[in-house]
């Protein structure tokens, strides 16, 4: 399901002090844009950012990196934050990036301690699945500069989308040291229900869920070989 295009959705962007439009601009640097040293998390199409809201309001020392491709989700995004929180947030940076590149605004001098994926695109057709945000030359990208120990949290109603990116998991040098395959018949916590969760469970699907690790690669380690696919765009599945 597509965001119909807003008029106001640029103007309100471009008004907006914590909105990044260029994130190239400060690869190497993303320690800076919050003017502390606290740790930063970052959420990899963060939608209309009801989870990215929930997070940064439930951990209030950390910093929070929302990125996604589309300027309508990340101006809804801010009308959802500023409303909620009746004010501009502090630890909150709305970041415009498409992901399927995301190694042209982030490098290894940028030191990401956590990365949320939530109900991302299954791109379920064959040709499609090197799109997937979990896919393996994506995870890939992300050992880059998420720092070493450092997690990737994961979470979707697609079953296929699911079993599919363990091995992707595996493959680049992560462990999974939390899975379950029906998250709200856990006790773990905290669990921060976007709207895509909500809608999924009222509708009876289940929720799976994983943290993976990032580990060293072993000596030697070559990546899998894959034909190369041009760039897509990559971001706003989470809430679109």
């Amino acid at each position: 399901m597509r965001m119909r295009r807003k008029k106001w959705a640029r103007p309100e962007l471009a008004a907006c002090p914590f909105y990044i439009e260029h994130g190239e601009e400060y690869k190497g640097r993303w320690n800076t844009v919050f003017g502390s040293d606290k740790p930063v998390y970052a959420e990899l199409g963060c939608g209309k950012g009801r989870f990215v809201l929930q997070a940064a309001m439930y951990y209030p020392d950390i910093n929070w990196l929302a990125l996604d491709i589309k300027s309508e989700m990340l101006a809804v995004a801010r009308r959802t934050i500023v409303n909620e929180l009746g004010r501009e947030p502090e630890n909150i940076r709305l970041v415009s990036q498409n992901i399927a590149m995301i190694n042209t605004a982030f490098d290894e001098n940028d030191r990401i301690d956590r990365i949320y994926i939530n109900f991302c695109n299954p791109w379920p057709r064959k040709k499609h699945k090197k799109r997937r945000l979990t896919h393996t030359r994506q995870l890939m990208q992300y050992r880059t500069f998420l720092k070493d120990g450092g997690e990737i949290h994961f979470k979707t109603d697609d079953d296929e989308l699911f079993e599919e990116s363990l091995p992707y998991f595996e493959h680049s040098g992560f462990s999974v040291k939390f899975i379950t395959r029906d998250l709200h018949s856990t006790d773990y916590s905290p669990n921060f229900e976007t709207e895509h969760e909500k809608m999924f469970s009222e509708e009876g699907k289940t929720i799976k869920f994983l943290i993976a690790v990032k580990e060293p690669l072993p000596e030697g380690y070559v990546p899998p070989k894959e034909k190369d696919e041009l760039p897509v765009e990559q971001g706003g599945d989470a809430e679109d």
